[in-house]
């Protein structure tokens, strides 16, 4: 099978044309009221791997659903003239979901270069996953 376009090809499309924010810079927005982490990651993943403090998870699947104010599935976060910084794991699903956002009329959207585990390896608050019960 021939695909015209592969991830690569897309993801890079999608950072020229969106803003992209260092670990650093996203850290400094951090707690902001005007600003909302959103992180696309599936829940196994946060389970996995810990979560930012505060932000706002949304998988990346329902994206589209959520921000659409027409959609039974919207959810009014969406709808505040706040600043959303995507992120994922590492950097591919948070980069389309910025451009997708922006497609869609979301303004002040930007995403964060090397995503969650970038954010982790930096340092950076993290809510460490919580140990699951010994079930012997």
């Amino acid at each position: 099978m021939n695909i015209k376009k592969g991830y690569k090809q897309l993801v890079a499309e999608a950072t020229a044309e969106i803003k992209t924010l260092s670990v650093p810079a996203a850290a400094e927005l951090l707690g902001k009221p005007d600003v909302v982490f959103v992180d696309l990651r599936d829940p196994r993943e946060m389970e996995r791997e810990g979560k930012m403090p505060g932000a706002f998870a949304c998988t990346r699947g329902m994206l589209e659903f959520w921000i659409d104010p027409e959609s039974p599935y919207a959810r009014p976060i969406f709808a505040e003239p706040k600043h959303f910084v995507f992120f994922c794991a590492g950097g591919w699903r948070s980069a389309l979901a910025a451009k997708t956002a922006q497609d869609m009329g979301l303004e002040n959207v930007a995403h964060i270069d090397g995503g969650f585990g970038a954010w982790k390896k930096a340092g950076c608050p993290v809510e460490e996953p919580k140990a699951k019960p010994n079930p012997g």
